[in-house]
């Protein structure tokens, strides 16, 4: 028998979910994420899921990983020290960097501008230079570039990049002064930017190569250090870590190429949202994700996550393919205070897996936003199916210090920790939704996460998101969507040149080219050519314009001026969708891109019948709870117990040993075929149903 697993390390709870693939059944688990080395939480999980299925861990016949090694090497500056070798006159690249400053207003006078991740006295110049063309001006001096490499090397670099200037136009100088490296120091981790990003944008293309060098020895540490664990612990299967863009690549891939699972963990809940909206039939969702530390928020249409290829992490602006997906610091650990101004604030501060919030009993005392729930009775007194124990009275003593600095009783400090909180996400839900043109009531919305569901309800009130999809198993969601992850590369060239310019059967050759090489990347991965995909790209913006825009294509469209203007029009469509207006201006061609995707077999979720029966057979007892300066009582449903039909009138509790759902008052959660809940107003469904 075969099965599949996911593994979602966050930053409080490593998630499990187990795939059999004969039975269609899933099989979750969690345990606390071990923050010094995450493999060690990695490996106890997949032997207490292994033991909950009853199998032997080596049954398991892939295993999939999504990581925030990466992430957490840039955020905390853990990365490696980098040298940098780029052309005379442009050794200072990372420092001029862009003229754009973050946010808000006065960004520019209160920004720092974050240290270069390759600082300037581990940064060399060579005289080798190809023009814009790709014709070769100067050659590689040899003799200088095995100087500056000896010189860098002494100097105790730890990673080299190699990114000089219009090598998208051709990466011959690139690729020779990378074999010289390679001959002299054949351990050193070299990264060639044309082998990373292969485009114009010199600026970007050295970042994100650096980028890519900063991490690759601690990603290469935690990689090895994970294989030797699953080879002592005899498991066989191979393990693939997901990518930024809701693929998987090998770990082998992973180790070169870490740049591209900056965002990996996520991903996942992106991917797997837009999964379980369609399902309900709503093939347009907005999903947040929350955890522990952080909250992931990200937007789907059409039953596709939205992929974009500039990302931030940090202060760093990454080009990668990533999905749209936008983080706040506000979780089920996010540390509420109040700082001098008098005005609550919660979050980004968390007290993560250790010692987390009050309720742990591990020697936490500042008060989270999982205290604030148990003093309002939301939480349960147990999580995780009974597995841990949560100390209502060590929460109340430490809500009580947010209480006594803002002069305000227990529960009404509590009940302020929960709104804040589901206004920072508000605030992270309108970035992907209002600020990309998208209207947020024509979105469902879907929780995940651990902490998901207990502000779905609230966030759905904030935002005009309807209904609140809760998946059957929200706190794993993320692991789910790695299971529906495919095998990912990316090919891409730079032809910058307006459409009255280009040569149609020069362009259709070039993207021919770069779909022979994602097909033969696929068969070096040993995809079996019914399981190949290709997609195509070329990036389109108004002529001379700063930002371009992805354009989905047929290669054939290339034929015919007919096919040219499909492509306009539908650039056009989506520059309007982003900025609200076109101009009578031409368009130009950017970029060419294949994707190289090997499919992999999906999750199907069984579809169940409504069988009439109610919600009263699930019922737990009631609990008191406070809400809106009130104390009110709730219904308590076990999850387990509801079938498709049965129907929960607000205000309610149901929990699961992966989450706890909160219905309000004046709302009614209803059990779908796919045994989601959708909560809804009351009064509001019947009006709105239907797919958006």
């Amino acid at each position: 028998m075969s099965y599949r697993l996911a593994v979602d390390v966050g930053g409080t709870f490593t998630d499990l979910l187990l795939f059999n693939e004969k039975a269609g059944e899933l099989i979750l688990a969690k345990t606390p994420s071990t923050p010094a080395d995450p493999s060690v939480g990695v490996l106890t999980g997949i032997h207490k899921i292994a033991a909950k299925a009853g199998i032997d861990p080596n049954e398991i016949s892939l295993i999939l990983h999504g990581t925030t090694v990466a992430t957490n090497a840039v955020l905390e500056g853990k990365g490696a020290r980098v040298g940098l070798l780029t052309n005379k006159g442009f050794e200072q690249i990372l420092h001029v960097a862009r003229g754009q400053t973050p946010g808000p207003l006065a960004g520019w006078i209160i920004m720092i501008k974050p240290e270069p991740l390759a600082p300037l006295e581990l940064t060399r110049g060579i005289s080798a230079r190809m023009s814009a063309r790709g014709e070769a001006q100067a050659p590689v001096d040899e003799k200088e570039v095995r100087a500056h490499i000896r010189e860098l090397h002494q100097a105790g670099i730890e990673a080299l990049t190699v990114s000089l200037i219009n090598s998208y136009a051709n990466h011959a100088h690139e690729q020779q002064v990378k074999k010289i490296i390679q001959e002299m120091y054949p351990n050193l981790p070299v990264t060639a930017s044309t082998d990373i990003l292969p485009e114009f944008r010199e600026y970007e293309r050295t970042l994100t190569t650096v980028m890519n060098s900063y991490l690759r020895p601690k990603m290469r540490v935690y990689l090895d250090g994970m294989k030797q664990k699953l080879k002592e612990s005899k498991l066989k299967a191979p393990m693939h870590i997901v990518r930024s863009d809701g693929g998987v690549m090998s770990i082998e891939a992973a180790a070169e190429r870490p740049a591209n699972t900056l965002l990996s963990g996520p991903s996942g809940g992106g991917v797997a949202s837009a999964y379980i909206g369609a399902l309900a039939g709503f093939s347009n969702v907005l999903s947040f994700d929350m955890g522990g530390t952080s909250t992931d928020v990200a937007l789907s249409r059409g039953g596709k996550p939205n992929v974009v290829r500039d990302t931030r992490v940090g202060q760093y602006p990454i080009k990668v393919p990533s999905l749209d997906v936008h983080t706040v610091g506000a979780g089920g650990g996010s540390i509420a205070h109040v700082p001098l101004t008098g005005a609550l604030r919660v979050g980004p501060q968390s007290a993560g897996a250790e010692p987390g919030p009050a309720a742990y009993g591990k020697g936490g005392t500042e008060p989270a936003v999982t205290d604030a729930n148990i003093v309002l009775g939301y939480l349960p007194p147990t999580l995780l199916g009974g597995e841990m124990t949560l100390d209502e009275n060590l929460s109340a003593k430490a809500v009580q210090k947010v209480a006594d600095a803002l002069g305000l009783s227990l529960h009404v400090a509590a009940e302020g920790i929960y709104n804040i909180v589901n206004e920072n996400m508000f605030g992270a839900l309108r970035l992907v939704s209002v600020q990309r043109g998208y209207d947020p009531r024509e979105f469902a919305l879907v929780a995940l996460g651990g902490a998901g569901p207990l502000h779905a309800n609230a966030l759905s009130i904030l935002i005009g998101s309807w209904p609140s999809i809760i998946p059957p198993m929200p706190g794993v969601l993320s692991a789910q969507g790695f299971l529906h992850s495919d095998i990912k590369s990316e090919f891409s060239r730079t032809v910058i040149r307006p459409v009255s310019q280009i040569d149609l059967k020069e362009m259709r050759a070039t993207l021919d080219t770069l779909g022979e090489q994602a097909r033969e990347w696929l068969v070096s991965e040993h995809i079996a050519a019914k399981h190949q995909k290709i997609q195509f790209q070329i990036d389109m913006r108004y002529y001379r314009q700063g930002y371009e825009f992805s354009i989905d294509v047929e290669p054939g469209w290339l034929d015919s001026p007919a096919g040219v203007q499909r492509m306009i029009e539908k650039f056009r469509q989506i520059h309007y969708q982003n900025y609200s207006f076109n101009i009578e201006h031409e368009v130009e061609v950017v970029n060419l891109r294949a994707v190289a995707i090997g499919v992999v077999p999906k999750v199907e979720i069984r579809k169940h019948k409504k069988s009439g029966q109610t919600a009263a057979k699930a019922r737990s007892g009631s609990r008191k709870i406070y809400f809106r300066g009130k104390w009110i009582t709730a219904a308590m449903y076990d999850r387990a117990g509801l079938g498709a039909g049965c129907k929960i009138e607000g205000p309610a509790i149901v929990t699961q040993s992966d989450t706890t759902t909160l219905i309000l008052p004046g709302h009614t959660g209803e059990v779908d075929e796919y045994l989601n809940i959708l909560i809804w107003p009351k009064g509001k469904r019947t009006a709105s149903r239907g797919k958006r």
